[in-house]
This record gives C-alpha cells, sequence and structure tokens, in this order.
C-alpha cells in the first residue's frame, strides 16, 4: 500500500509518517494542498491521508479534484470537528472515511488497510492464491499452512502480486507502490527483494519472472514457457530487502 499524508500539523503529520513506516507502509508527506496536489499528479496512492483545513489549496479542493480526475486512491479525511454536519458534508464531497482529532495511530492503520482492499475493484480482506494465504491485518503470510516470517517490504511486494491473481506487475509498479517518492528508479531493491523473498517462500518456485515485463505469482507447475522462477534475480546482496 501506498499513502500520501496532507497535513499542516507538522508534529502530527511526522508521528503519523513514522508510525506508518513502522507499519511497513510506503508513506509519502505533504504540509499544504497545493504540493499534495502536485504529488498526486505524478504519482499513484492506494489512499490520501487528508487534512480539510490544509493552507493552500484547501483540503475539501483536493477532495473535489481527486474526485474529477476519476483517480482511483481512496480518500480519509482528518479534522478536529466532530460535528456530524461537518463529517456529512466530507462524505458529499466524496471522503471514504473520516476520522476526529485526536485519535489513535491504531485506528488509523485499520482504517487505511480497510480502504486499501476497497479499490476500484473491491479485494477480500486475506488474500489467498497458489497456495499463499495473505492476512494484511495480522501482517501474516502462509504457504500451505506453513507459517512465514517476512521483512516488511517482502511482505508489501508479496500482497501486491498476490492481489493480481496471475497477472504480471512491472517491477515499476512493484517500485512505486511498495517503496515511496524518494527510491531511486534504477535501485535493484525490487530485484534484490524478490530473491530474497522467493528464497522465504521456498520450493516450488511461485514466483516467476517475465523477461521484460515483470513478475508473476503462479500455482507450482502452471509457470508458461516465456517465464522463469529463481534466476538472475538471485543475489547474496540483500541491500533494499
Amino acid at each position: 500500500m501506498r499513502v500520501l499524508i496532507a497535513e499542516d500539523e507538522q508534529y502530527l503529520a511526522e508521528s503519523i509518517l513514522e508510525g506508518l513506516q513502522h507499519e511497513g507502509l510506503a508513506t509519502d508527506l505533504v504540509f499544504d494542498g497545493d504540493t499534495a496536489l502536485e504529488r498526486l499528479a505524478v504519482n499513484a496512492y492506494d489512499v490520501v491521508v487528508l487534512d480539510r483545513d490544509l493552507p493552500g489549496t484547501h483540503g475539501d479542493d483536493v477532495c473535489r479534484w481527486i474526485i474529477a480526475q476519476e483517480l482511483p486512491c481512496r480518500v480519509l479525511m482528518l479534522t478536529a470537528a466532530a460535528d456530524l454536519d461537518d463529517k456529512e458534508s466530507g462524505f458529499e464531497i466524496g471522503a471514504d472515511d473520516y476520522l476526529t482529532k485526536p485519535f489513535e495511530l491504531r485506528e488509523l492503520v485499520l482504517r487505511l488497510r480497510s480502504l486499501a482492499r476497497r479499490p476500484k475493484a473491491s479485494l477480500p480482506p486475506v488474500l489467498e492464491y497458489a497456495g499463499v494465504r495473505l492476512d494484511p491485518f495480522r501482517r501474516e503470510v502462509y504457504r500451505n499452512g506453513r507459517y512465514v516470517r517476512l521483512a516488511k517490504k517482502q511482505f508489501a511486494v508479496l500482497e501486491i502480486l498476490l492481489a493480481a491473481k496471475g497477472g504480471v506487475v512491472s517491477a515499476e509498479e512493484l517500485l512505486e507502490r511498495a517503496w515511496d517518492e524518494h527510491a531511486d528508479p534504477f535501485t535493484n531493491a525490487v530485484r534484490v527483494t524478490m530473491s530474497t523473498l522467493r528464497k522465504v517462500l521456498g520450493e516450488p518456485w511461485i514466483i516467476h519472472t517475465v523477461p521484460a515485463v515483470g513478475y508473476r505469482v503462479l500455482p507450482p507447475g502452471e509457470a508458461p514457457a516465456e517465464t522463469s522462477g529463481a534466476d538472475a534475480d538471485d543475489e547474496d546482496d540483500e541491500v533494499g530487502a
């Protein structure tokens, strides 16, 4: 999941950023509405945590722009006002969820995960494919009933691949959705993370490389000829994993 935080209270914003990164979520942070629009224009986000009272472009107008552009991201509005009329107006603008300050970080994380599995095409709360079961809320992965302990980026990459249900996901998309905007587009982080993820999941390989295209998860024995399992992606260097 990739999240954009648009919040002008610096201490609160940085606390949210630290908390979400600790949960393994790729998170970007801006402090005003104008910068939020700039980020939204160039990056693909799953959820936007949007303060209504942003300086520059107002939070309501940022939300209206998201709706007008038909962006697939969900909007969770933040406000200090607990009045029901205020919440109603936020939902009318197009917000998907609402959270009143102050709030517990755990509740924010739960709401974000709930929203992220409800994009344009709804996703189930638990992903199951090719003998792998991934529970985003409990942060647990099982393969054929065996518990698999994953690092944060491994978990994020596997979640994206499983959600594709056998579809090919490019390295560029993985880098965009599982890392943040500071990630070097020429980094080998995706390749190294994919290599270590394969090894942790074990044989038979279910993550396959589609040369010059990307990666996909397929049940054992179903990989077409143009794909490969453990290949040039396998490296001993684990930087970026």
